[in-house]
């Protein structure tokens, strides 16, 4: 790695750290977690807010985490920064085999699958997705697997049927149990349906949140301009206020 690198600067940083601060002497890799969990959600909010200087600062965040990481490899004496570069270079060779006159263009679920099963035990194609993925991503990520080995809709036709298909059988359904077994299959439906038109359902969703929020506050400023109690207006009332907000934006 160059000597003056970027990540070599944040982990002579962190060498630093460890050496003269009492706080970060004792950091561990469990210790250290929770907080690159929360970088990684901040960073997600910041590109999310499409603002570059907060993203710049999540992104320094994350670099900082990442040089923890290298750092406590070091020092443990199991790899270097230098040896997971390695890694890194030689996985984006065989996934993109092409590019470097390695071999003919293969499906990206194909070639993460037979890395996934290159120490012998055959692993299943939805096998390995993290736990913890949001579970509108780890729906996404699932579909994407699965598509790409061909088990896949043509165009976003079938999963608006599909969308409609799941719907009916939601209001169909009377028992509480098989409702929440339909509303989840009509979530999946929905989040294939979102896949195929090239929509990200979680940022997606994230967005209309942040609409209602929006709506929802001027339907409360218009309320207490006009003398009107929110709690006991009545859904008439509300929603008349509610076309209002929504007009404004």
């Amino acid at each position: 790695m160059q000597a003056n690198s970027p990540l070599e600067r944040a982990m002579a940083m962190v060498r630093d750290l460890r050496a003269r601060c009492p706080w970060d002497r004792v950091q561990t890799r469990e210790t250290l977690r929770p907080y690159l969990v929360e970088e990684v959600h901040e960073l997600d909010q910041a590109i999310g807010s499409g603002d570059p200087e907060a993203i710049r600062d999540e992104v320094a965040d994350l670099m900082l985490h990442l040089a923890w990481q290298l750092v406590l490899g070091e020092e443990r004496a199991e790899f270097t920064a230098d040896q997971t570069a390695d890694r890194l270079e030689a996985k984006m060779k065989r996934r993109h085999p092409h590019l470097f006159e390695l071999g003919e263009p293969t499906g990206w679920e194909e070639l993460k699958l037979r890395e996934r099963n290159g120490g012998g035990a055959r692993e299943g194609l939805l096998e390995g997705l993290p736990p913890t993925l949001p579970e509108l991503l780890a729906a996404f990520r699932i579909q994407e697997r699965a598509a790409g080995v061909g088990f896949d809709w043509p165009d976003a036709t079938g999963p608006g049927e599909k969308v409609r298909e799941e719907l009916a059988e939601v209001e169909a359904e009377t028992s509480t149990v098989r409702q929440e077994e339909e509303i989840g299959d009509l979530l999946f439906a929905v989040v294939n349906l979102a896949r195929k038109l090239g929509v990200q359902p979680g940022p997606a969703l994230e967005r209309a949140n942040a609409r209602f929020r929006e709506r929802f506050g001027r339907l409360e400023r218009l309320a207490r301009e006009r003398g009107i109690t929110v709690h006991a207006a009545g859904l008439q009332a509300l929603d008349q206020l509610w076309e209002e907000a929504k007009s404004a934006g």
